[in-house]
């Protein structure tokens, strides 16, 4: 998926899909639901209902590609409540894919602490060194 970064839309769908369907039914989405033509060049972006699953649906001059990606740890939408359908462009669909929400602090997801070892880094010849202090170079 290469795109020249400035001239792509991105139409991210608000609702959750049931992303069993694949190119037909992500196509009808687009037509019926979208009001969109899906040859159009953009990409059409769907979530499944828990949030960790996402299609991308696009044209490419020869035909649809579907790309999907999976996450194993958090949701790339944290509150349906709060979606809505709306368009981006290329960077915010790298942010959104990344986890990274415009507004927000903090990631979607953090890898989990071992309280005794959270501040210490161990050196390559067994020394610990304390994470709090250093100043880096």
């Amino acid at each position: 998926m290469f795109f020249p970064e400035a001239r792509i839309r991105v139409q991210v769908y608000g609702r959750p899909v049931d992303l069993r369907q694949s190119f037909d039914g992500l196509i009808a989405l687009t037509r019926h639901v979208l009001r969109e033509d899906p040859v159009s060049g953009q990409l059409f972006v769907f979530f499944n209902r828990r949030s960790t699953l996402v299609k991308v649906l696009y044209w490419d001059r020869s035909g649809f590609c579907v790309w999907a990606k999976r996450l194993e740890a958090g949701r790339f939408i944290p509150d349906w409540s709060k979606a809505s359908t709306r368009e981006t462009d290329w960077t915010g669909l790298k942010l959104l894919l990344e986890g990274i929400e415009p507004g927000r602090i903090r990631k979607r997801y953090r890898l989990p602490e071992t309280p005794d070892m959270a501040d210490k880094i161990t050196l390559k010849h067994g020394l610990e060194t304390s994470c709090r202090g250093i100043i880096p170079a």
